[in-house]
């Protein structure tokens, strides 16, 4: 047998998914994760439960009729088919109807967490600590392999490379992220140099960035005497550590950029600071300069020699 090309290959077992019966026209029930509405009108999302995922499509023209408003953590049943997608090698369900099942587990958690411990006030913006203006030292606590990591680094370096930065690598994700998270922030606030911290990583899915929705978390931001800056995420991700945090940051960009001032603008205010002080000191000067000519004519004009 002459060996397959991939787009071959690809496409005999396109064929067979496609010939089965019971994928051709399959309900699936799953909690909607990684949601995203493209600009061309069709919408790209994965369906979950507790033990796997699959990818899902929906084109513009199935959609234009749906009902109900699809978004992070929504239950629901898709009716659709299953095929692969030739160019990737990959199989998906195609959507053509779905129905709204509820709110999904994961979803249900965060809410009821979020309502609990706004509750308690650990939201409330009267506690939250001051962010300091020159920190000389930050702590970081993200994942050593992410993209987070060397985006903080990066800006902070090159906004205020006087700033140290002490960095704690930890897992972002899964069953063991919130309790790594936990001990590194307690280990930074206690080193007692550290004068503000920042945690977070990049965006993802909502089970993705369940770790940063724990509640053991949320009161740790909360107990640290060491101000947080919380970013997680992208641009629309909001976790509980977000909320708690003394400062939200959509991405971990931001965060390093709101947590230094760019020393060029620092060094340009203080140029204009100093010509400011020497055009007010020669100012002075002369002002004391014409007092003590004016007083040099008094003296000479009621000088009992002249007289």
């Amino acid at each position: 047998m002459k060996p397959l090309r991939v787009s071959e290959l690809n496409g005999y077992i396109k064929r067979i998914i496609s010939g089965d019966i019971m994928l051709s026209n399959v309900q699936v029930e799953g909690e909607i994760s990684n949601f995203k509405h493209h600009f061309s009108g069709h919408m790209y999302f994965s369906l979950k439960d507790e033990k796997s995922k699959i990818p899902c499509v929906m084109f513009k023209g199935d959609n234009d009729n749906l009902n109900i408003k699809l978004e992070e953590g929504l239950k629901i049943i898709a009716t659709g088919y299953v095929s692969v997608y030739d160019r990737d090698g990959s199989y998906q369900l195609y959507i053509k109807k779905i129905e709204q099942k509820g709110k999904g587990d994961l979803f249900k958690k965060y809410e009821e967490l979020k309502k609990k411990l706004e509750d308690e006030g650990l939201f409330d913006a009267t506690t939250k600590k001051e962010i300091p203006y020159l920190p000389k030292c930050i702590g970081v606590v993200t994942s050593l392999t992410g993209a987070a990591v060397r985006d903080i680094v990066s800006v902070l370096k090159r906004r205020y490379p006087p700033c140290n930065i002490i960095i704690y690598p930890t897992l972002v994700q899964g069953l063991e992220a919130s309790k790594e998270i936990c001990k590194a922030l307690k280990y930074l606030d206690s080193m007692g140099n550290i004068d503000l911290i920042i945690t977070g990583r990049g965006g993802g899915s909502i089970e993705e960035l369940f770790a940063f929705n724990d509640e053991e978390l949320a009161r740790t931001i909360y107990n640290l005497k060491t101000p947080v800056i919380s970013a997680v995420g992208h641009e629309t991700d909001f976790t509980i550590a977000d909320f708690v945090a003394d400062l939200r940051a959509p991405t971990p960009s931001a965060a390093a950029e709101l947590s230094v001032p760019d020393i060029s603008h620092l060094n340009d205010s203080l140029k204009n600071k100093y010509k400011v002080l020497m055009n007010l000191y020669i100012k002075k000067i002369n002002s004391h300069k014409q007092e003590l000519r004016l007083y040099q004519r008094s003296l000479e004009y009621n000088s009992p020699t002249r007289i």
